[in-house]
């Protein structure tokens, strides 16, 4: 296998009129040479085929029974797809090639038979292997494994399914020593690290493709200053996928989702066949939608990130992205729906929803022309996904600490672990730790005497089983349509929050449909077809994309230069001349605060540009000063490029709010007290195994996780402050929900460069932060009315050329449910 394809395949290329690329011959190379290979090729490069080829090449040559090839993918549907198209060479060939999938929704019959009888070809996801390795005749399934293919590995690597999949891999060496890694990816920012990962001794860099074609794509009228939907956009959205044979319009959260699918089919006269793609829909639609897309039978799918992976839509004519990307990586991964030909260009249209976002959009183009990939290099593994592997070794298993510690050790994430850390994480498996030994419920390991480590018991191993995963959502409830005499077909899952905040008659979309909900019968909304008012969306936690730094630093960077400005349209370019004749405009080293008198408050707009998460966290402790500085603060919002604060008194010595040594005291007061902190604690505990969510016949609701997580956390930090659970916890919040590493980042970045403005009214720049405040609080129609001339009048006086008289804003109290304002911005309120 050196440099040229076996007779039968090809004459199989031939036929298709194909002839092979050269990293695909170099994949047979590799193999041949026995070395793991990380491939790195633009979409539509022939990827997932050369990553298979090695295989099929050495089964036709050699055939045999048992697993020999594992592919590992992202997506379950992503595991469908490529086992669909595998079959096609194989069959047509005649390769004694067996290929199945084993996934969450594999029929358990076809899981027994597996284990006993394993395909050539296996497809998974990081959770299914997870399971296997945890059963007691993982060591025979495995022996014989001669590769692993890791597709679109970028995807996983530093975050805890790939922290999951590396100790599985590590696990996977142990019990076939032999084994080779493959790597798959079209995007990767950081590949020495990815290299790592996949302990890869060759790396296959394959020249781009065709660049992209993108443009942006803007509302009739004059652009929204704030909101994030784009359905002022719909007419122009339909009117491209008309002009087009097939269109994914993909959006950033399921809310959206509903949202724009709703607008879109509103304007649907020609009845296109259009359809709706989200994580939360029954698996059923979810296929049905897939097939449909593979067979050419739809014009447009509108999309979230269940559909950004390598899946291969050939009939894709463009990709629209409603809403700016959040990351160039991103964009390239959606752009490469299109086409999917790598000497082709793809073709995608930007849809912002905002002015912010037109800067991001350009931002966003620009990276992608210069291919300034983006994203965070890989963080260290964590130790709540140690804690749920060692639990999994042991229910395979009995094993030595010595050996695992070294096994443990050879996965990537897990290179720089200490002992004192694995031990710790051991002893929290074994008894719960100092603190919780004394409860039977936590002893789940045991010891023999010879040091060799036991699983408790069937029982342990069977719950344990049943928990595995490091996707925390919260609790799911089914949303089913109500049948005269029986049950009828279910649409999909929300979350337990909003079906608690529904009360019968009212409204809310989901899966494209309106539906009313009737009642909660035996752990699902029953809902009927239809109804009237104002429907709500349902917004799920964790749902939005985060804006990559080096995006942000981009933004910035056009903001400073004006030459850039001819770039925008006439209205952004007017709006930044206007704050630059105002104010200043935010620079790319430093930070610009403004402050400014409206009504009887006082506001501070920090224009960080550091993503939503940063900004809540920031605007926590930021209040806290305010609080000692008699500044009276009243609430704040936060958005991906700005904060906004709201207080009764003048705001004056800005820069020692933002000094570096608010993450000394202040950060660990506000930490001990946070309930961000408490929701991190809880998703650790969850995937340490410490909180069980699943057990059999009953599933623990939001609220008793959220206690039992609330009770544990306080007990451990009165009695064992350095548990190892505490530890992850707070490793965790150098990102995620927190984000405290580009806060910390920052504040470095902007010592002693910080520039006050002090302004007498809003400047253009803050219109649309102000534009949010108040935005959650829409009930009625008349409150609607009232935020809508309060906007009018926010707008009329940031570009008034004379002063203004000031309009007070609203005191209203926040909803705690939303209509028509799911993925809005954050907005906390600290008085009332």
């Amino acid at each position: 296998m050196t440099g040229t394809l076996p007779e039968p395949f090809a004459d199989w290329f031939a036929a298709q009129g194909w002839a092979p690329r050269r990293h695909q011959l170099a994949m047979l190379d590799a193999a041949a040479a026995g070395e793991s290979v990380l491939l790195i090729a633009p979409t539509g490069g022939g990827k997932t085929l050369a990553g298979f080829l090695p295989t099929l090449v050495a089964l036709a040559e050699t055939p045999r029974e048992g697993l020999h090839t594992l592919y590992v993918s992202p997506l379950k549907a992503l595991a469908t797809d490529v086992a669909r198209n595998l079959m096609r060479p194989a069959e047509e060939m005649r390769l004694p090639v067996s290929v199945e999938t084993r996934t969450g929704d594999t029929p358990a019959n076809r899981r027994a038979r597996q284990r006993t009888a394993p395909p050539n070809i296996l497809l998974t996801t990081p959770e299914s292997l997870a399971v296997l390795l945890t059963l007691a005749d993982a060591p025979t399934m495995f022996a014989g494994l001669s590769s692993v293919v890791m597709d679109e590995v970028h995807a996983l690597a530093g975050t805890k399914r790939g922290d999951q999949l590396a100790l599985c891999l590590s696990r996977l060496m142990t019990l076939a020593p032999g084994c080779r890694r493959v790597g798959l990816s079209a995007t990767v920012a950081h590949p020495a690290a990815i290299r790592a990962y996949v302990a890869a001794e060759r790396v296959i860099d394959v020249a781009d493709g065709a660049p992209p074609e993108l443009e942006m794509m803007l509302p009739e009228g004059e652009l929204s200053w704030s909101g994030h939907m784009g359905l002022d956009a719909a007419a122009q959205v339909m009117a491209g996928i008309r002009s087009a044979g097939m269109t994914i319009v993909f959006v950033n959260t399921r809310a959206q989702a509903e949202l724009m699918f709703q607008a879109l089919w509103r304007l649907n006269e020609p009845t296109l066949p259009i359809a709706l793609h989200h994580g939360s829909l029954e698996v059923e639609q979810r296929r049905r939608v897939e097939a449909a897309m593979a067979g050419g039978k739809l014009r447009a799918v509108v999309a979230t990130s269940s559909l950004d992976l390598g899946i291969d839509w050939g009939g894709v004519d463009q990709v629209i992205q409603i809403g700016a990307p959040k990351g160039v990586s991103r964009l390239l991964q959606r752009v490469g729906r299109a086409n999917h030909r790598m000497d082709e260009a793809s073709r995608a249209i930007l849809v912002p929803a905002n002015r912010f976002e037109v800067l991001e959009c350009e931002a966003a183009i620009l990276g992608l022309a210069g291919r300034e990939l983006d994203g965070e290099p890989p963080r260290p593994g964590g130790l709540d996904v140690l804690a749920q592997h060692l639990l999994g070794l042991a229910c395979s298993a009995p094993f030595r600490p010595d050996d695992v510690f070294e096994e443990v050790r050879r996965a990537a994430p897990y290179a720089d672990l200490s002992r004192q850390d694995f031990d710790d994480v051991l002893m929290f498996v074994e008894n719960g730790g100092y603190a919780l030994a004394a409860y039977d419920r936590w002893r789940k390991l045991f010891r023999d005497s010879e040091s060799r480590v036991h699983v408790r018991s069937e029982r342990v191993a069977r719950q344990h089983r049943m928990n595995i995963g490091t996707i925390v959502e919260a609790p799911l409830i089914k949303v089913r349509l109500a049948g005269k005499r029986r049950p009828g077909p279910v649409l999909g899952e929300v979350e337990e929050y909003f079906v608690n905040m529904l009360q019968p008659g009212d409204t809310f979309m989901f899966a494209g449909r309106l539906l009313k909900f009737l009642r909660l019968h035996e752990n699902a909304a029953e809902c009927a077809e239809g109804g009237t008012g104002e429907p709500m969306v349902p917004a799920y936690q964790g749902g939005r994309l985060p804006l990559t730094t080096s995006l942000a630093n981009r933004v910035r960077g056009l903001l400073q230069n004006p030459a850039n400005w001819e770039l925008f349209p006439d209205g952004v370019q007017g709006w930044l001349k206007l704050q630059r004749a105002r104010s200043r405009l935010p620079g790319r080293s430093d930070l610009l605060v403004e402050t400014f008198p409206r009504g009887d408050r006082w506001y501070l707009v920090a224009y960080c540009f550091e993503g939503r998460n940063a900004h809540q966290t920031l605007g926590m402790l930021l209040t806290k000063r305010m609080e000692r500085a008699a500044y009276a603060p009243l609430g704040f919002v936060a958005t991906d490029y700005v904060l906004g604060i709201w207080s009764a008194e003048q705001p004056r010595d800005v820069a020692k709010l933002f000094d570096q040594d608010m993450l000394g005291d202040d950060l660990e007061s506000w930490l001990a007290e946070s309930s961000m902190l408490r929701r991190t604690f809880r998703n650790v505990a969850v995937i340490a195994g410490l909180i069980e969510r699943h057990r059999p016949g009953a599933e623990k609701t939001r609220k008793q996780v959220t206690v039992n997580s609330d009770l544990i956390y306080d007990v451990l930090r009165r009695h064992q402050p350095d548990h190892i659970l505490l530890r992850a916890t707070r490793a965790d919040a150098a990102g995620g929900l927190t984000d405290l590493s580009r806060i910390a980042g920052m504040l470095a970045r902007i010592k002693g460069r910080i520039v006050h403005m002090v302004l007498s009214r809003v400047s253009p720049l803050a219109v649309p932060v102000l534009l949010e405040i108040g935005r959650e609080s829409v009930r009625t129609r008349d409150d609607e009315e009232r935020l809508l001339a309060e906007a009018e009048a926010i707008i009329a006086e940031a570009t008034a050329e004379q002063e203004p008289r000031l309009a007070p804003l609203s005191r209203r109290a926040p909803r705690s449910a939303e209509r028509r304002s799911a993925g809005r911005p954050v907005q906390a309120r600290l008085f009332t």
